[in-house]
């Protein structure tokens, strides 16, 4: 690690190497900072990225943090603790550096239910997107675990993949005449009571068994979970993650290129856009690098004006 950078990229997913590789291109000193813990690694595929659908998330972050390396940037393994203004960077184990720009991609984290079981299979037969791990569970007894208001949504989405779907009602109430009226038009049957734990025989779940002991069968779990960005240590700056207006968690609220409401910071990924999934924070990633780099160029533009007056 240097001293200074034009850009450290605090976060090393998709959206933080896709934005340094494009500022590595553009031949700015840039520094990503990551902690090896992404979001996905329970996963065992990556699935609806183009050309590489079906990769390992480990191999592609390897490759990009190759990508990134190739074009002279670099990769620091550690988890920042804090953000001075100015901007100073200071790791967990004391490292301190130096950017003229910050951009925050440290992604989420997925806040589980406490439900026996859940947290064993996350990832393999308990998921939460469809586009990620939907064709994974096609034709198989799901059961939807509704925890949000976009239960019922999850349950739209998985009913086009299964005519088998149940909907746990779990510590949300019964579903509106319109909706339970919706429910039954697609064959999903409504099952009330707060669920207790998974069923788990042979490394796979069987059912879901409920609070009051009844046990019904089902060979896939979704849960949508509460998202929660990774941004505490913003709060410094004045940058506090909030309720997402969707009500599904805690984000850093930005504009579409990421620059936040503080000068010099942008964030893109899942830590401002609580949906994204790796493509879509990849391109939010070039986008908010693009931009960086742009605003550099124009901070440097008015230094030489003013040096050639001089």
């Amino acid at each position: 690690m240097n001293d200074t950078y034009d850009v450290v990229v605090i976060g090393g997913g998709p959206a933080g190497l896709n934005g340094a590789l494009m500022l590595a291109r553009s031949r700015r000193s840039v520094l990503v900072i990551d902690a090896g813990e992404p979001r996905n690694a329970p996963a065992a595929q990556v699935h609806g990225l183009f050309a590489h659908d079906g990769a390992s998330p480990a191999q592609l972050l390897a490759r990009g943090r190759a990508e990134v390396e190739s074009y002279g940037g670099h990769i620091a393994t550690g988890s920042v603790v804090g953000v001075e203004p100015g901007f100073t960077v200071t790791l967990a184990d004391g490292r301190r550096v130096g950017a003229r720009r910050l951009l925050v991609t440290t992604g989420l984290v997925d806040v589980l239910p406490e439900i026996a079981g859940l947290r064993e299979r996350w990832g393999r037969d308990a998921v939460h997107c469809p586009y990620c791990h939907g064709w994974e569970v096609r034709d198989r007894a799901i059961g939807v675990l509704a925890t949000s208001p976009m239960a019922i949504h999850q349950v739209m989405l998985f009913r086009q993949l299964s005519d088998d779907v149940v909907l746990f009602t779990h510590t949300t109430g019964l579903p509106s005449e319109e909706q339970a009226l919706e429910l039954r038009a697609l064959g999903v049957r409504v099952v009330p009571g707060e669920v207790e734990a998974l069923e788990i025989a042979d490394d796979r779940i069987t059912g879901v068994r409920l609070k009051d002991g009844t046990v019904v069968p089902r060979d896939a779990v979704a849960i949508a979970t509460r998202l929660v960005a990774r941004t505490s240590f913003l709060e410094p700056l004045g940058l506090k993650a909030v309720e997402h207006p969707m009500g599904v968690g805690e984000h850093i609220p930005a504009q579409p290129d990421g620059q936040t409401e503080v000068p010099g910071v942008w964030v893109a990924g899942n830590a401002t856009d609580l949906m994204a999934q790796v493509g879509s924070s990849a391109a939010a990633g070039a986008m908010a690098g693009a931009r960086i780099n742009a605003d550099l160029i124009a901070e440097e533009t008015r230094q030489a004006v003013l040096e050639a007056a001089a």
